[in-house]
This record gives C-alpha cells, structure tokens and sequence, in this order.
C-alpha cells in the first residue's frame, strides 16, 4: 500500500530571526496544510534546509512535526546521508518517533556506483520497517539512481516502496516504471512535471509549490488521480509561471521568500544559503499575485 497519494508537501523549516527553528510557526504552517488538503507532510528535506539543521536539531524537527500531526496524515521524514551509518541511526530514529515513511535522499558527494547505491540502500531498508522513498535528484548529489537499480531495490527489499524522482528526465522515469512495475510507488519531485509523470504512473508529487498553493496543488494531483488528465493539465499549465517562479534561484531561497511575501512570516534561510537577490523578487511578486495569491 502507498505511503500516500497526492500532493505531498516538502514543507519549510520556519527560523526565528537568530536563525533558531521557529516551532510556533512550524505548527502554523503544519495546521494550515492540513486544513487546506495536502494529503502529506515531508519534514526536513531539501526545502526543509536539513543540510544546515544540526543533527540534534534535524532529528527534534521531525520529532515535533510528528507530534503536531498526530496521524492526521502521514509525515514522511528526511533521514538521507552520504553516511550510511548516519543515515541509519536518524531512520532508527524516526521510526521509534512515528514517522509513517523516510525520505532517503542519494548519498552527495561521494559519487557512490551503482553497486553502492544498492548496498547502501538495502543497508538502511534492513535495519528499519518503516517504508521508503528513496530520491533521486541529481543535479544536487552528483549521483544518479539509474532505473535498473531503483528496480532491483524496490524488488529485493520489501519496504523499499517509492522512489521521489527529480532526474528531469522523462524517458529515464518511464523507464523507472516499466523496470518496477508495482513494486515502486513514482512520486514526481519537480512541480512542472507533475502530469508528465503521473500520466506514467506516477502517484503523486513531493512538492515545493504546495508551501504557497496546497489546495492548488492537492487538486491538480486529485484530477489526475481520478484519470482526467485534461483537467490536471490545464492546472499545471496555469501554474508553470508560479513555479518557474519559485525555482527562479536555488530552493529553498524563492519559497521562502514567498511565503515571507504571502505575509507567513517563515523568517530568513540560513548560510550558504542567503536572501532572494533584489532583481528576482518583482518577478516572484508578480507570479504570486498573477496566480492570485494575495502579497503584503
């Protein structure tokens, strides 16, 4: 059975002004995806800024984030490492605090091969029961997870159930699915790519959109859910100016910035990550309201 489908969101981490997590604003935002449809919350992943959270901090976000949610819907937790050992003990850990899934991003920077990818893979799918998603993008970890060894994992280790795809490449996805079958849930990991990938499948998206427009984006993925693929289209194409907008600089930086906009007061990102560059942010505010999406 799927961990979820739909609109999942890969949610933000809130920060205080001394860059502190803001765990009042945490539980804000987490209330108001619910109330607006998001059908998952994915905690600590890239948008989430987890590779500048400490560990202790890391592991307390996703601790708390559980909790506010309370099983309301299921919280997907990002445990990923180019560490095995490390990427073990924060999946141990996740599934003690409850999380219904783990998002386990490729190891970055090692460059691991594909044996490796696979070994580490099945090292940390045996040492927890809790399912995986596994998330291949690229173009952050210099790594590939190739669709011969997506299928291999998602056939030899049973709660190895999704793969969050953000390669870009369509043909490489496809190929993902005719290799996998039903043994691997395909989660879209790019917002323009949402239909592309669930007309192929695919079940949902892991998304940066659903921060600003989570209704929006729960009922693009419902349309193509319930196979009207025209309608869904229609809405990504309504929404491509939006995310465009959003990714118009590195995420999580233009996301932040909107939601700063939008009046969330989500509070700054922190180093190496910096503030939206000035020439940017017109072209932010116009796709917010543009889509209509009250700014302040």
């Amino acid at each position: 059975m799927a961990i979820f489908k739909g609109a999942g969101v890969a949610i933000v981490t809130p920060m205080n002004d001394d860059y502190s997590v803001n765990y009042d604003k945490l539980d804000e935002i987490l209330e108001w995806q619910i109330a607006e449809g998001t059908d998952a919350i994915i905690i600590c992943g890239t948008t989430g800024e987890s590779a500048t959270l400490s560990e202790e901090e890391h592991m307390q976000v996703i601790r708390h984030c559980i909790q506010t949610v309370n099983h309301r819907i299921p919280v997907i937790a990002g445990t990923g490492s180019n560490s095995t050992e490390t990427a073990i003990w924060m999946s141990k850990d996740a599934e003690n605090y409850g999380a219904d899934g783990l998002l386990i991003v490729t190891p970055y920077y090692n460059k691991a091969t594909q044996d490796g990818l696979i070994r580490h893979y099945s090292m940390i799918a045996e040492a927890v029961h809790t399912p995986i998603i596994m998330y291949n993008v690229p173009s952050r970890t210099g790594t590939n997870l190739l669709p011969a060894t997506a299928a291999c994992l998602a056939k030899t280790q049973e709660n190895i159930a999704g793969i969050k795809e953000a390669s870009g490449n369509i043909s490489q996805i496809a190929k993902v699915k005719q290799l996998a079958g039903d043994a691997l849930d395909v989660y879209s990991g790019n917002d323009d790519q949402i239909v592309p990938i669930m007309s192929l499948g695919g079940i949902g998206v892991i998304s940066v959109l659903s921060n600003v427009a989570p209704k929006y984006t729960h009922e693009l993925c419902a349309k193509a859910l319930a196979g009207d693929y025209a309608g869904a289209a229609a809405m990504q194409l309504n929404a491509l100016d939006l995310v465009d907008a959003l990714f118009c600089e590195v995420n999580p930086i233009p996301v932040k910035t909107a939601m700063n906009l939008m009046g969330m007061e989500v509070g700054p990102l922190r180093g190496p990550l910096f503030g939206m560059s000035d020439a940017h942010i017109p072209t932010l505010t116009k796709a917010l309201t543009d889509f209509g999406i009250a700014v302040k």
